[in-house]
């Protein structure tokens, strides 16, 4: 058995990692190759390319790019037909991927998509793309298969791997004890993203939302797990510039373990927020995209949804605060978390309503989609 993936950023590192996990014990001889991040390649699988090169957001920086991910995406098309693999995984990254997977069904080759393009939430035409490029789509998310299926499109509810990690009741107390943080100190933890763009948009508004709060509340400690060295420098230099008494302490990794030890947490939007929320802390969301994007967004109509972050998703309607574009601003970010930290009864309601998306995406995603991929796979052989 020979399987072919391809991720393009952390969360897909993770995701990417747990299924072959989970199909090596379906497949035990199965060989793993592709494009992957450290976890993915901890998990077996050879790297062609890092996850690094394909990490790009946003209209303005993809257009940049352009040419040099058209010839990557033409070597890997290349690269994966030769090595004849029995199923090509497309883990989220969705644009890069859905392209690759229709070039490869083409060819004869079984392709799956793992992590739903948000068709739902903008660009719903898209629809018709996904049905000609990949023979089933595994969505995290209950309500999407559904929408999937009012087109003829083969998907399928597997959960989420995150919400099989993470216990339902997080100890904080252990978390704080490992980073050396006092018991009864008020934690902030910071993540301002993981892709350069994302951070470079963020770094600024999150420092200065950070230095409000510990004026506001003194003797507040502030934790900024960093995906990478360079993430970090990014993130120091705004630090040292608009948190300047705020005394912000880098981490490097150690995501899940600032969360854990968190009283509030302030968070780019992405899988993070999914995160924060499975380890129920309350959070303050804000997203940034280049402005060329946001104004042909907006002005063309092709959102669809009311949220964007994954808590108010799942729950259709907003548990906690988003600020998009101009709105996320350092004011708006600190006034939002400072809410948080005065009321603990809307803390007690809103972890209630976190329990309740956690139960429901709780339900051995990895090893629900490797049963999916090996059922595709057998009827597949069966139609040959």
């Amino acid at each position: 058995m020979r399987i072919a993936l391809v991720a393009g950023e952390a969360s897909g590192d993770a995701l990417g990692a747990a299924l072959m996990e989970a199909l090596r014990r379906k497949f035990p001889a199965a060989e793993f190759a592709g494009v992957a991040g450290p976890r993915m390649k901890a998990a077996g699988c050879i790297a062609w390319h890092g996850i690094e090169e394909l990490s790009v957001m946003g209209l303005t920086e993809v257009l940049s790019s352009l040419p040099r991910l058209w010839r990557l995406r033409s070597s890997l098309r290349k690269r994966i037909l030769e090595w004849r693999p029995d199923v090509f995984v497309g883990v989220d990254f969705k644009e890069f991927n859905l392209g690759l997977a229709k070039q490869l069904k083409r060819e004869g080759l079984p392709t799956v998509q793992y992590v739903s393009p948000q068709v739902w939430a903008w660009r719903q035409g898209r629809v018709r793309t996904i049905g000609a490029s990949v023979d089933l789509v595994l969505c995290l998310f209950p309500f999407e298969p559904d929408f999937y299926r009012e087109h003829g499109v083969r998907a399928a509810f597997v959960g989420h791997p995150l919400a099989d990690q993470i216990p339902i009741e997080v100890n904080g107390a252990a978390a704080r004890v490992e980073l050396g943080i006092d018991a009864a100190a008020r934690v902030l933890a910071i993540l301002p993203g993981s892709r350069r763009a994302e951070v470079e948009r963020l770094a600024g508004e999150f420092a200065g939302a950070a230095e409000l709060l510990a004026q506001q509340f003194p003797g507040l400690v502030c934790v900024a797990p960093m995906v990478t060295p360079a993430l970090r420098d990014v993130f120091v230099a705004q630090c040292a510039q608009r948190a300047p008494h705020a005394k912000v302490r880098l981490l490097d990794g150690q995501a899940r373990l600032a969360l854990a030890a968190a009283d509030v947490v302030l968070v780019a939007s992405g899988t993070a927020t999914l995160e924060a929320a499975l380890c129920k802390r309350p959070m303050v969301v804000a997203y940034k995209l280049g402005a060329i994007t946001a104004f042909l967004l907006q002005r063309l109509g092709l959102i669809k949804v009311r949220h964007f972050s994954q808590p108010n998703l799942l729950a259709g309607a907003e548990l906690v605060p988003e600020f998009f574009q101009e709105q996320a601003t350092a004011a708006n970010l600190s006034a939002a978390l400072a809410r948080w930290l005065t009321r603990p009864d809307a803390v007690a309601q809103l972890q209630r309503e976190y329990t309740a998306i956690h139960e429901r995406l709780r339900c051995s995603g990895a090893e629900r989609a490797a049963n999916e991929i090996a059922e595709l796979l057998a009827a597949w052989t069966a139609q040959v």
